[in-house]
C-alpha cells in the first residue's frame, strides 16, 4: 500500500446516536403478537382435527394479513428508518417481511381449505371452487393471491437474476394492488372481526396507516422536491474507463437536508431512462446549488448515463442512507473502498471531521476514479490516502489484519467506513474484525438480499 500526506489532525470523540432499530423490531413483534391474541381472544374452544386446521389458518391469515401492511410501511422509505437505521437493513427486513408473507399465505390458503374440506365431508378441489366463487370477497382476494406469488417469484434472487429491472420493479408495485385486492375478504369473513368494531378500527388504521406513508413518502414528498428544486443535468464528465461524473443543478439545494455519504434515487428523463429509477451516491459534499454522483458502467442503465445531456431533466427521490457522520463513535476514522465504492466515501473524506484515512483498494491506477481529487483533499485537510493495487502480474495485495494493524495502528479506536462490492466488504469486514474492531464501528451499507 502506497500513501500520501501523513499529517493529521484530531476532533473530540462524538458521542454515537442510538439507533432505533430494535424499538422499531419490539414494535412490529409487538403487532404480531397482538394479532395472535385477537384470535386467542376470539376463540372458545378448538376440538377435532377440522378445527385445529382451520384454527391455524386462521392465524396464519391474520399473520399474513399484518405481515402485508408491514411490507407496504416497509416500502414506504419513511425518513427515520432509512436515515437512522439505514436504508439497507431497511431493504432487509422488507425482503424478510416478503418472504414471510407469502409463508404465511400459503399456510393459510392450504390450512383453511383442508380444514373447510373435512367440516364439509368435501374433497379439497370441491371446497376450493366453492370459497372462491361463493363466499363475499374471495374473487378479489383469489386475484390479490395470485399477484403476491408473482410478486414473490420475481423476487427470488435466482429468477430476479433473469429479468430486467424494470420489469421487477414494475411487477413490484403490483404488491399495493394486491394488498389491495385482499383487504375486504379479511374484514368479511374473518371471524375475529365479526361483532369486533374495536378489531375492525384496529385493522383499518392499520392499513390506512401504511398507506398514508406510502402516499405521503413516496408520492408527495418526491413531487415536492422536484417541484421546488427543478433538477436538471448541468455536465458529464469522464472519470476513468466506464466511470462518468454527472452533476445536477437544481435550486435551493441546501434545503434539502443532504449528508455527505447519502444517495438519491435519480429518475433521468431521457429516452431509455425514464422508466427507471436507480440508487446512487453523491460523490461530492453537496452544494447550494448543484449535487453531483459517480457512476460505473455496469449495465444497460448506468451505461447510458454517459449520454446524458446539459439540460436533461431529472426527477430524484431522498436523500436515503446513514452512511454518515452521525454514526461517528470515535475521533479517528478509517476509510475503505472499494471501485466505485469511492463514490460515497470520497464525500465523506471531503467532510468527516478528524483523524481521517481512506484507503482505496482498485485493480491498476488507471481505475482509481476521483484519484485526484481525493489527493487534494488529502493535502488539503492533512489526511491519508493509502491505495491497495494489484501487483505487476495482477496478483491482489494482501487485506490482512497484520497489514491493516500496520498501517493504521490505533486501527480499534477509529470508527471504519466500508463501501464496494458486496464479497469486498464482506471480506473486509471479517478482516476489521479480526484485527479487533468493534462490530458498532464498522458501517457499512450492502443491499445484498
Amino acid at each position: 500500500m502506497t500513501a500520501s500526506t501523513t499529517t493529521v489532525r484530531h476532533a473530540p470523540a462524538p458521542s454515537a446516536r442510538t439507533s432505533p432499530a430494535r424499538p422499531v423490531l419490539a414494535l412490529l413483534w409487538a403487532g404480531a403478537a397482538a394479532v395472535v391474541a385477537l384470535w386467542w381472544h376470539d376463540t372458545r374452544s378448538v376440538v377435532g382435527a377440522a378445527d385445529w386446521l382451520t384454527g391455524a389458518g386462521r392465524i396464519a391469515g391474520l399473520l399474513c394479513g399484518y405481515a402485508c401492511a408491514v411490507l407496504v410501511g416497509l416500502m414506504a422509505r419513511v425518513p427515520l428508518l432509512e436515515r437512522r437505521i439505514g436504508s439497507d437493513r431497511v431493504t432487509r427486513w422488507h425482503a424478510m417481511a416478503g418472504r414471510y408473507t407469502i409463508c404465511l399465505l400459503v399456510a393459510h390458503v392450504v390450512l383453511i381449505l383442508t380444514g373447510y374440506a373435512a367440516q364439509d365431508g368435501s374433497s379439497v378441489l370441491r371446497e376450493t371452487v366453492t370459497v372462491v366463487l361463493d363466499y363475499p370477497e374471495m374473487l378479489k382476494a383469489t386475484a390479490g393471491t395470485v399477484i403476491l406469488f408473482a410478486v414473490g417469484i420475481t423476487s427470488v434472487r435466482a429468477v430476479r437474476r433473469r429479468v430486467g429491472h424494470e420489469f421487477w420493479y414494475h411487477v413490484h408495485l403490483l404488491t399495493y394492488a394486491a394488498v389491495f385486492l385482499a383487504f375486504g375478504h379479511q374484514l368479511a369473513l374473518g371471524a375475529e372481526f365479526t361483532g369486533n368494531q374495536v378489531a375492525q378500527l384496529a385493522w383499518y388504521a392499520l392499513y390506512l396507516g401504511a398507506a398514508a406513508l406510502v402516499v405521503w413518502f413516496r408520492v408527495l414528498a418526491p413531487v415536492r422536491l422536484n417541484v421546488r428544486h427543478r433538477l436538471r443535468v448541468e455536465s458529464v464528465e469522464r472519470e476513468t474507463p466506464g466511470v462518468w461524473s454527472v452533476v445536477v443543478r437544481g435550486r435551493r439545494l441546501h434545503e434539502l437536508g443532504v449528508l455527505p455519504g447519502q444517495f438519491f434515487r435519480w429518475r433521468f428523463l431521457a429516452e431509455g431512462l425514464r422508466w427507471t429509477s436507480t440508487p446512487y451516491s453523491l460523490s461530492a459534499a453537496p452544494r447550494w446549488d448543484r449535487m453531483r454522483i459517480t457512476v460505473k458502467a455496469l449495465g444497460d442503465h448506468s451505461a447510458a448515463v454517459s449520454l446524458l445531456r446539459p439540460g436533461t431533466r431529472v426527477w430524484a427521490e431522498g436523500p436515503y442512507g446513514s452512511l454518515t457522520a452521525e454514526r461517528r463513535t470515535a475521533s479517528g476514522a478509517l476509510l475503505i473502498a472499494g471501485g466505485v465504492g469511492i463514490t460515497p466515501l470520497r464525500a465523506l473524506f471531503e467532510t468527516l471531521p478528524g483523524d481521517v484515512t481512506l484507503l482505496y483498494r482498485a485493480r491498476t491506477v488507471e481505475d482509481l476514479a476521483l484519484g485526484a481529487e481525493l489527493e487534494a483533499i488529502a493535502d488539503w485537510r492533512g489526511a491519508r490516502v493509502l491505495y491497495a493495487l494489484n501487483g505487476p502480474r495482477g496478483q491482489r495485495p494482501d487485506l490482512t489484519p497484520a497489514s491493516l494493524r500496520a498501517a493504521v495502528p490505533d486501527l480499534p479506536e477509529r470508527d471504519v467506513y466500508l463501501c464496494g462490492p458486496h464479497g469486498f466488504a464482506r471480506e473486509v469486514y471479517e478482516t476489521l474484525r479480526a484485527a479487533g474492531v468493534p462490530d458498532r464501528r464498522i458501517h457499512h451499507e450492502s443491499f445484498e438480499l
